[in-house]
């Protein structure tokens, strides 16, 4: 079939979708508000981004565990080409973020720049014909994207246009239909389906829906990956669309409730800690100390002397009555010396509770 600009000729906002809409929007809108119990925002943005860049590049079948991803974001050792492949996600996710922010709009050579850092090539838009996506199973063709390079860039201007000016169709129910028209395109020779699912997220920012970058729909399609394919599939030989946006709007409402737990965790936990050390060791306790400990599973010296404005000698003292007080646990990589806040470690390994 031809793609066709959108919005979509024909009326996509049905009674299903309508009803479907109202509770995925007041998810998301109970999202936006417990963020806000963790006051340093950047706790969530490290402990969901690093989810999200896990679970979107395992859709594409790049495997690598929290514990390389942890340690790789330290720069502590050679770490694997899947995880290498996760942390550019990570970096490409963060730079759409930060141009979202800086400029208020969402346009194409943002998108081929978060592209680029997530290939680390920069060949940018397709401009030989030749691509088709392919059933992984039995390696028959299931749709062959626009080929001419003139037709992809129209169809991504039309894109740029519907995500930057204002409608009246539901920003969720935009979202689907931009996921759906992006892969559709597949303007890149590789990388479209997790730019895709960045283009998510930042379409959401974008929109005021959130004010951090926070939910993440790919541990909801890994869990419901066959649905994904096939509903995409749907829309393009059946014209399916309304069952595709159910599932997006599903999507938003599941990984929206189940973020909303995440973050009482991690909310849960800082209290506990804080209440511990507190009680415990009054005389090193700080709000800044309890942050730097959640802001990544892995502390050191350095960073407590850093964040604290300390010595490292008062640093490595400080760190050594918490792994005394069960607080942290002490381990050995290569030459460096690290401390992990396991219950936080724990809570992350196990992900969204969808």
């Amino acid at each position: 079939m031809k793609l066709t600009n959108l919005p979509p000729s024909t009326p996509i906002e049905t009674p299903k979708v309508l009803k479907k809409a109202i509770s995925a929007n007041r998810a998301l809108a109970n999202l936006n508000g417990t963020a806000k119990i963790i006051p340093n925002q950047n706790i969530l943005i490290n402990a969901l981004v690093l989810q999200e860049a896990k679970d979107s590049s395992e859709i594409e079948n790049i495997i690598t565990t929290h514990d390389e991803l942890f340690r790789a974001g330290l720069d502590i050792e050679s770490v694997t080409r899947e995880t290498k492949e996760v942390q550019h996600y990570r970096e490409a996710l963060l730079r759409g973020y930060e141009l979202v922010k800086e400029h208020g709009l969402l346009l194409k050579r943002d998108i081929v720049e978060i592209q680029g850092i997530l290939e680390q090539n920069s060949a940018g838009v397709r401009r030989q014909s030749g691509t088709v996506l392919r059933n992984m199973a039995t390696g028959e063709v299931v749709f062959e994207p626009p080929q001419d390079y003139e037709t992809i860039q129209e169809l991504l201007t039309n894109l740029e246009k519907y995500i930057n000016e204002p409608n009246d169709i539901d920003p969720l129910v935009s979202m689907a239909m931009i996921h759906y028209q992006f892969e559709s395109i597949h303007p890149f020779y590789d990388g479209n389906g997790r730019t895709g699912r960045i283009i998510n997220i930042l379409y959401l920012i974008l929109k005021k829906m959130l004010d951090v970058p926070i939910l993440y729909l790919s541990s909801y399609i890994i869990q419901n990956k066959a649905d994904y394919y096939r509903l995409l599939q749907e829309v393009r030989t059946k014209n399916n669309m309304e069952e595709w946006i159910l599932y997006m709007l599903n999507g938003v409402e599941q990984t929206s409730m189940a973020t909303v737990e995440l973050i009482g965790d991690i909310h849960k936990l800082m209290q506990e800690t804080k209440w511990n050390i507190r009680e415990n060791l009054p005389k090193i306790y700080s709000k800044d100390l309890v942050e730097i400990l959640f802001m990544h599973p892995y502390t050191k010296i350095d960073f407590l002397a850093k964040g604290l404005g300390i010595y490292r000698d008062t640093a490595g003292r400080y760190l050594n009555k918490l792994k005394e007080l069960g607080v942290v646990e002490e381990v050995k990589i290569k030459n460096s010396k690290f401390f992990i806040n396991i219950k936080l470690f724990e809570r992350l390994q196990k992900g969204l509770l969808l």
